[in-house]
């Protein structure tokens, strides 16, 4: 694959960007994201001004498939990177020459996605004679809500997306512990795949938007939200961990009593599919919440969060969007004393501003810069930090709500 070399911007714009750039801390870091389907690009100053941002979304593309396919996607990232690179560097009036360094996503995601963005970096690296970051894409969710929020360390985090789903005690930029995640289904993929299964795409008003932004809107409407029952989780199980394959199972078998009494054509739509979409989505945000509040009480059990300690809950992932489930889980926060944060809704999804904003954190530490190009190398499938999960076990901690 050819890739050209972003050109400086006209000299007039960099005499604009140099004018202002006075009064911006340093580092100035290009972070590239193409771990899955979008592929993101921006440009982060140290005190967290966004120079530049710019995403191309694949999104419509692969609804055509029913799913992301890793070929596809890697041909679409092929097409693209170089443009939203390209518009970032114009939007901040610089050039590859003015960046301090490049952090890009190399951990984990589509293995074939990730490889253009992490070669793309290489290149602008050693064209520029700049130092690479490599990033580990849920520590940069993790990490995104302190941009605009400075939260302090150490801090409860909850990543749930179509991926994952997460919670991570955050000590620092490079010290994570996992204390749970998802056994199978993660909650982004079953709401898609409930989406798909109540035919929501037939309806204009969803043809266009996610799976799971098509629950939450059906949901918005539903008059009897416990019309249809869902059992929690997990609930005789003392731990961290999550389940949304039972929950979808549970909304399938629904699905198909409704469909059998009423004798629906086969591209027909529930009559009630609203109340359905509110029983799961409720089920959902109380399942995240109940676990998220164990990790909570393990934590200050564990004195991994200390008594003066900043007691703050971060919320990241694509799933965080829902207002719904954010708000379940910020009221279960509130009652143990917990402040809920989550970054700007456009960066809970993959973007390019996480991965800048990681390294920014990353290079004022003197963290993972690398002149050794060949030593970054992509990671499809990675763990998040030192493993808590058997420790939050053997505590064997109630979480009544």
């Amino acid at each position: 694959m050819l890739l050209k070399v972003p050109v400086c911007a006209p000299i007039c714009n960099r005499f604009v960007w140099r004018r202002h750039s006075s009064q911006l801390a340093r580092p100035f870091v290009l972070g590239i994201e193409s771990s899955c389907d979008d592929s993101g690009a921006a440009i982060v100053s140290r005190d967290g001004t966004v120079l530049g941002e710019d995403v191309h979304s694949q999104q419509n593309n692969h609804l055509k498939f029913g799913g992301i396919i890793p070929p596809v996607a890697q041909e679409f990232h092929r097409d693209h990177i170089e443009n939203v690179v390209q518009r970032t560097l114009e939007q901040a009036n610089m050039s590859c020459g003015d960046l301090d360094a490049i952090a890009v996503t190399n951990r984990p995601g589509l293995p074939l996605s990730l490889l253009v963005g992490v070669r793309y970096a290489k290149h602008l690296g050693r064209k520029f004679n700049k130092p690479i970051i490599p990033i580990h894409h849920m520590e940069a969710h993790a990490l995104m809500a302190r941009m605009t929020n400075k939260v302090p360390f150490p801090f409860v985090c909850i990543l749930i997306s179509g991926g994952h789903s997460l919670l991570t005690l955050v000590k620092n930029t490079k010290q994570f512990y996992l204390l749970g995640k998802t056994l199978d289904d993660a909650p982004g993929e079953a709401f898609d795949k409930i989406a798909r299964r109540l035919k929501l795409r037939n309806l204009p008003e969803y043809a266009w938007i996610s799976g799971g932004r098509a629950i939450e809107l059906a949901a918005a409407s539903s008059t009897n939200m416990a019309k249809y029952d869902f059992p929690l989780p997990l609930s005789h199980y003392r731990d961290c961990q999550f389940s949304f394959a039972g929950l979808k199972n549970t909304a399938t078998r629904h699905i198909l009593q409704q469909e059998n009494q009423l004798s629906l054509a086969p591209d027909s739509i529930l009559p009630d599919y609203n109340d359905l979409c509110a029983a799961f989505l409720n089920a959902s945000a109380r399942h995240i919440a109940q676990r998220t509040l164990r990790a909570i009480r393990f934590c200050e059990k564990q004195s991994l969060i200390q008594p003066g300690d900043p007691k703050t809950l971060v919320i990241s992932g694509g799933v965080a969007c829902n207002d719904f489930i954010y708000q379940t889980v910020s009221k279960m926060a509130e009652s143990v004393g917990y402040v809920t944060v989550r970054p700007l809704k456009k960066h809970c999804t993959d973007n390019g501003v996480m991965i800048a904003w990681n390294g920014v954190e990353k290079f004022a530490v003197g963290q993972d810069i690398v002149f050794d190009y060949d030593s970054v190398d992509i990671v499809g499938k990675t763990p998040l930090g030192v493993s808590l999960i058997e420790m939050v076990k053997d505590a064997n901690i109630p979480s009544k709500m």
